[in-house]
């Protein structure tokens, strides 16, 4: 089955305090954050993966990076606008299907995007989340009746775990992605487009628990020194 994956690499990712771009920070197998996502799809779905990165923030070297890896997306507005318009940008410019996205400071083990596959493979649009721990900078999630996603932003209260940044619109679902995001502000992070077009269009969005797999969002320097605990081969 082809598929489409995207990497939002775009941002200036100011909170870790790198002179390089986020995805670039070295891991301690040796690796940087994006060649271990890079490794982790190719691993997991073959030549099955059109993998498309975002760019924005010193471009040249997540492009040097991943030259043999993927094909580009370039957001020249990447100092004004966040996330929200970043995968508009992909998801505008990707081939037909449903589509995984994963934000491009995420680290994780091996095995967690094979978990997802069944998921992927149904093209039911899902988010990934972590009931381990929810944490007041996290973006937090709550559940409808049905047990589909309500809520998914960082002020959500009495959330249910987090959401890691690892998602999939399906094919059907991916127009009414695109409507949504377009209509967000330019400083919106995309969980903001998922809400709104939960509670505005009845997008019906799976919260797939993966908390039994390692997966952290490196944001600030004690997420980096936990991400280094991760077995990450």
């Amino acid at each position: 089955m082809a598929l489409n994956v995207v990497i939002l690499a775009a941002g200036l990712g100011t909170r870790l305090g790198r002179p390089h771009p986020k995805p670039l920070t070295v891991l301690a197998d040796g690796r940087s954050i994006l060649r271990q996502q890079l490794d982790h799809i190719r691993q997991t779905f073959r030549s099955d993966a059109h993998v498309m990165l975002v760019v924005g923030f010193k471009m040249d070297l997540i492009m040097e990076a991943a030259a043999s890896d993927a094909a580009f997306v370039y957001n020249e507005l990447y100092d004004q606008t966040n996330t929200a318009k970043s995968l508009l940008k992909a998801l505008r410019l990707a081939p037909a299907g449903g589509v995984v996205w994963l934000n491009g400071d995420v680290v994780f083990v091996p095995g967690l995007l094979d978990s997802l596959r069944r998921h992927i493979e149904d093209d039911q649009t899902f988010v990934a989340v972590n009931t381990e721990r929810v944490a007041e900078e996290e973006v937090k999630y709550t559940l409808d009746g049905e047990g589909f996603v309500k809520e998914l932003s960082k002020q959500v209260i009495g959330g249910l775990g987090e959401a890691v940044g690892i998602n999939f619109v399906s094919s059907a679902d991916r127009a009414t992605l695109i409507e949504h995001l377009d209509r967000c502000s330019d400083d919106d992070y995309f969980e903001r487009g998922i809400e709104t077009a939960i509670a505005e269009a009845g997008l019906r969005v799976r919260a797939v628990d993966i908390s039994s797999y390692g997966c952290i969002e490196v944001d600030f320097e004690p997420d980096l020194a936990r991400a280094n605990e991760l077995r990450t081969r």
